[in-house]
């Protein structure tokens, strides 16, 4: 099967996460469910569940960006800072991709990302993918001195910044973040750049986002829904005279004891045995799905129990199962 046509094909990390035609299956922490806002988040557990997920052919483990505790909001993600975590998580695992999902960018000044994730990156071996996007959590923006209604021009601004930063030696920028000059970044990433991967429209429109992406992270749909954004997708990197990028969503599971349970729905997925979820993920690679991460929040079973019945009945079908190579 050919690789995506982008400079990353040659990458571990996402070469390991996107082939076209193919679905493969990705791990948010942290990997465990829990009630509220905050989770347990045992470091040597979830290093442990890293390992396994690594072991059992999950493509890739995703780490959320959130600054600061909103309890209105319900979720504060695995509370680690995400590059601080994921460099931990590469230290234990060897080949498995590691994401952000997402990088609230608007809230991070683009020196400190690009500096950040190109550690990242060179200390994996290469295995890092960036989730980014505007931010959700309208707290925080306050707190940070910041307009919620500037993010989208902030996020352009810091896309533009963290490609420069990157590709450049010593890049004049004048942002809203900022004006540079006569200094440049260290370390450079391999190949000077690193994927992108917008979350949702991220206040942009589908256009700017397929000539400046290097792939798309959106939500859970239904699947008819989902059809119909995927293909809006492909047809405007068409548009734009771009190659075809990934496609890649969340989805919560709360996976039953019977395998042949239906789905009944909860929050962005569903409750079902396995035999409904392969059918569902066999459906989202159909109509043009590459990556699908699992977000295990609100499962009632035991999680290792879980990660065991995955990797027995779901993820070999959907695993990575080609070679990884080394750029």
């Amino acid at each position: 099967m050919p690789d995506f046509a982008t400079p990353f094909a040659a990458r571990p990390g996402f070469a390991r996460m996107f082939r076209p035609g193919a679905l493969t299956l990705g791990l948010l922490f942290p990997i465990e469910s829990y009630d509220g806002p905050v989770p347990r988040m045992a470091v040597d557990e979830q290093v442990d569940r890293a390992r396994l997920a690594e072991a059992y052919g999950f493509t890739a483990l995703w780490a959320r960006d959130v600054p600061l505790l909103d309890p209105t909001f319900g979720d504060a993600g695995q509370m680690y800072d995400p590059y601080v975590w994921l460099t931990h998580i590469a230290a234990h695992t060897s080949r498995i991709g590691l994401a952000t999902g997402s990088s609230v960018l608007p809230l991070r000044n683009p020196i400190d990302v690009a500096k950040a994730a190109a550690s990242v990156d060179l200390l994996s071996v290469e295995r890092l993918v960036l989730g980014i996007a505007t931010g959700d959590r309208g707290a925080e923006f306050p707190a940070y001195g910041l307009n919620r209604e500037d993010s989208g021009d902030l996020f352009r601004a810091s896309v533009e910044a963290l490609r420069r930063l990157w590709a450049e030696d010593f890049p004049p920028l004048d942002s809203m973040f900022g004006t540079m000059r006569d200094v440049g970044l260290l370390p450079k990433p391999v190949g000077r750049h690193l994927p992108l991967l917008v979350t949702g429209n991220s206040r942009q429109s589908l256009q700017w986002i397929a000539r400046h992406a290097d792939g798309w992270l959106t939500y859970p749909r239904a699947v008819s829904q989902q059809q119909i954004v995927t293909a809006s997708w492909r047809q405007a990197l068409q548009e734009a005279e771009e190659p075809d990028k990934p496609f890649a969503q969340s989805l919560y599971i709360d996976l039953a004891e019977d395998a042949n349970a239906g789905p009944t729905p909860i929050h962005l997925g569903f409750r079902s045995g396995h035999n409904y979820l392969i059918k569902h993920l066999n459906q989202l690679r159909d109509i043009g799905v590459n990556h699908v991460l699992i977000n295990l929040k609100y499962g009632r079973r035991p999680v290792d129990e879980v990660l065991q019945e995955l990797a027995e009945a779901v993820v070999p079908r959907f695993g990575a199962d080609y070679p990884l190579t080394t750029s």
